[in-house]
């Protein structure tokens, strides 16, 4: 078999087999097929595109570079969820003990955060003692016995992916259905989990900008789930607002207890309970996904989310009196508002602009090697199709520096008021199948 053959015929349009698939992922990862090799196939797929079989094959061959987590000690469906990224994203600190209170096993590994705010590991860390260096056999344990638990990822999961994406990255070929799929689910398999609910985010803060594109991923990812074994399911969300009011670690834990009290931002609880409803149906909790809706909106009410979060947190050494005093969570020496220049109604707020503005201030990290500063950020007082008099608040700052003119400079260039504007839906569509 000879690589030169496989890209041509993939250039030609013709069925890449199941064994040539294994053969350039197995190649590719042990360093036997260059990688100017790879980018012209990658650049063949870009143009060529692969079937569904093909796909589900290619994912499947990146899992298999590298490890795999089995999680077949923990006892019931385990439910995994995935979010394409976005600004003020806080649904996994909500979910996770919102479906576990209900006895879902909920054993999650989570990264941290490349770009406006952390990941869910370093919004987790805002909370005094919290760790994730915990055992594999500990891990397993907590999920069992308490149904959630935060560990890091391992550092050699899908390593052929890993090859890909920065060879992707510099060659044009990052925007492939094909290539963005099988990238992302390699991982969430690998990652062991039976089930898989995908959030799926469109609009300007969001990495697939229109809801044609967000939809033929959604179908794209979902139908490689399906294919392999796993079910999955996929909610395409809005993501030309900022999701929620706080952009920034300790500002987003606060805002995720307020969530699992019942007080949080109306847009977060909704995208919450879409894809919280998926999860309970897929692990079997639910015939419907009206009546695992409801389950999920009487955990909150009757305060079971709540304290199944408090008890995560003290199962992982960190300080759950956060939960009944967020006042507890780290706080910025700077509280800076910044007022609307004009009466009228939010018409725009341009989500990755903002994001970038918290960024500015240390909430995220622009570089691998960049601290976060888990204290600052900012508050949305406002969003699109509220009304705004002149003077009234539109975004509080938490800064750790006296001076914010570029926060603020960046604030008001990605910020319009007009005269009229509605809130945008922000479930576009379900993908099941």
């Amino acid at each position: 078999m000879r690589m030169v053959d496989l890209i041509a015929k993939k250039r030609d349009g013709k069925e890449l087999t199941t064994e040539e698939i294994n053969f350039i992922i197995d190649g590719y990862t042990k360093g036997d097929i260059p990688d100017y090799q790879v980018s012209a196939l990658a650049m063949a797929i870009y143009f060529q595109d692969m079937n569904e079989r093909e796909r589900a094959d290619l994912t499947m061959a990146m899992v298999h570079s590298g490890d795999t987590i089995d999680l077949s000690a923990i006892q019931g469906i385990k439910v995994d969820k995935h979010s394409t990224g976005g600004v003020g994203d806080t649904t996994t600190l909500v979910l996770a003990p919102l479906v576990a209170a209900l006895d879902i096993p909920v054993a999650k590994m989570s990264g941290r955060g490349l770009g406006h705010t952390g990941g869910t590991i370093d919004k987790l860390e805002a909370i005094q003692g919290f760790h994730v260096e915990i055992s594999k056999d500990e891990f397993v344990s907590l999920v069992n016995e308490h149904k959630i638990a935060v560990i890091g990822q391992t550092g050699n999961l899908t390593p052929a992916d890993k090859k890909l994406y920065a060879l992707r990255d510099v060659t044009a070929t990052v925007n492939s259905i094909t290539l963005i799929a099988s990238s992302i689910m390699s991982k969430k398999i690998a990652a062991g989990s039976d089930a898989i609910v995908l959030d799926v985010k469109t609009g300007a803060g969001a990495f697939m900008k229109t809801a044609e594109d967000a939809k033929e991923l959604a179908h794209a990812m979902v139908s490689i789930g399906n294919n392999v074994g796993r079910k999955t399911m996929a909610v395409i969300s809005d993501m030309s607002q900022p999701l929620g009011s706080a952009i920034g670690n300790s500002l987003e834990v606060k805002e995720a207890i307020d969530t699992l009290r019942g007080h949080g931002p109306k847009d977060l609880e909704e995208l919450c309970l879409a894809l919280g409803r998926q999860m309970v149906y897929l692990a079997g909790k639910a015939a419907s996904l009206e009546e695992a809706e409801e389950k999920l909106k009487e955990v909150i009410h009757n305060g079971k989310a709540l304290e199944k979060f408090k008890e995560f947190i003290a199962n992982q050494g960190g300080d759950s009196s956060v939960v009944d005093n967020p006042d507890n969570l780290p706080k910025a020496a700077y509280i800076i508002e910044v007022p609307a220049r004009e009466e009228g109604v939010v018409a725009e707020i341009v989500a990755d602009e903002i994001g970038t503005a918290a960024m500015l201030l240390g909430a995220g990290r622009a570089t691998k090697e960049s601290e976060i500063d888990l204290a600052v950020g900012l508050m949305l007082n406002k969003k699109i199709g509220d009304k705004v008099k002149a003077g009234e608040s539109l975004v509080t700052i938490h800064a750790n520096r006296e001076n914010v003119d570029d926060v603020i400079a960046k604030i008001y260039a990605n910020i319009r008021i007009g005269s009229h504007a509605e809130a945008p839906v922000l479930i576009h569509d379900i993908v099941t199948e």
